[in-house]
């Protein structure tokens, strides 16, 4: 195949993928078509729910392994569309609809790519993997296979980076916090007002800062994001409970901060989870090296992905820009699909990562 018919039959896949919702949690027929395309064209398949990969030909457990991961599942549509989020439609060079950005356009390139590079023999294995659920964290999608798959040594991670290397990345914890007080008459003096005594940690929550600051991802960030109390008017509330989104560096795992955060606060803290911990590559890695003696740019995201969930070392990198996702009227550029197959070729194409 030549890099035209490579970056056409890529747009085309997106198109369809496009015009069959994905929603996170119902990829099912999504998932069918990719599966049935990719037995079309001979590549052999293996599915996990709604997750689906394709190995080297010639896979051997003496090569070190490289995965190439996307995820097929979207957002739901936010308002203010004016076009048809299931709809594809191209116009003046730009391809739109729900997930055209985040993540198609990862998903169609990357899968051209490993056609490309299984053609010949590379100093390593690879695994093309397409995962649902990556929106919502869900234990149903990347989570899931990884413990299946033979062990991994680099995971390139299809998100819109504008094919810049992110090398780092924010990781996530939600917490949970109650103040606890007592219930009494709002017209008299007795009771003790839970509200009062949040106000007291949110303050802590909004001023407070971690030593450590890191050079690509800065400094951790918590933010308030939802709060509830009361019950009616005259009632002293006896509990106040708020919801802190903490995006940790690297410098930190989830679990310690969460130790010095429940260390200095006064109400009752709770995490929802400690899986999605910040991720970190080393600088000379073989593939940053080769990025940027190509002129690509490392940097470090502030957005989760499913990096968050594998262990081994990995760099999130895609067509398209991360502020388009999310959005109403997401689009990618034609061209940045045209452009990401040769550049991820070009990284990848014997690559040495021993």
């Amino acid at each position: 195949m030549n890099q035209e018919s490579l970056w056409m039959e890529a747009v085309s896949l997106l198109k369809s993928l496009i015009s069959i919702p994905s929603v996170s949690g119902d990829e099912e027929a999504a998932t069918d078509f990719l599966q049935n395309y990719i037995e079309s064209v001979g590549i052999a398949v293996n599915r996990k729910g709604n997750n689906l990969w394709c190995m080297s030909p010639d896979f051997s457990l003496s090569r070190p392994t490289i995965l190439l991961n996307s995820h097929i599942d979207t957002v739901k549509p936010v308002a203010g569309w004016k076009k048809h989020p299931f709809t594809a439609k191209e116009e003046e060079g730009r391809l739109y609809g729900l997930g055209s950005n985040d993540a198609g356009a990862s998903v169609v390139t990357l899968f051209q790519v490993f056609r490309m590079l299984t053609l010949k023999e590379q100093p390593y294995n690879l695994i093309y993997l397409v995962s649902c659920e990556e929106e919502i964290s869900g234990r149903n999608g990347v989570e899931s296979v990884l413990p299946v798959l033979p062990p991994i040594h680099l995971g390139i991670v299809g998100e819109p980076t504008g094919m810049q290397p992110a090398v780092a990345e924010k990781g996530l914890m939600v917490l949970d916090v109650t103040a606890h007080g007592v219930a009494g008459h709002a017209a008299r003096d007795n009771g003790e007002n839970a509200i009062y005594k949040a106000l007291d940690d949110i303050g802590w929550f909004r001023t407070y800062r971690f030593d450590k600051v890191s050079p690509l991802l800065g400094a951790v960030k918590m933010s308030v994001t939802q709060i509830q109390a009361g019950t009616q008017h005259n009632v002293i509330p006896d509990a106040c409970t708020f919801v802190i989104d903490v995006r940790s560096n690297e410098l930190y795992s989830n679990e310690e901060l969460f130790g010095l955060i429940s260390s200095h606060v006064k109400s009752e803290v709770k995490a929802r989870s400690f899986r999605l911990n910040s991720s970190c590559i080393s600088e000379g890695h073989p593939f940053v090296c080769r990025a940027i003696e190509s002129g690509r740019c490392p940097f470090g995201s502030p957005t989760l992905s499913d990096q968050a969930l594998m262990s081994f070392p990995t760099v999130k990198m895609g067509p398209g820009q991360s502020q388009r996702s999310h959005t109403a009227d997401e689009f990618v550029e034609v061209a940045e699909i045209k452009e990401a197959i040769p550049i991820y070729i070009s990284l990848l194409d014997g690559l040495d990562i021993r």
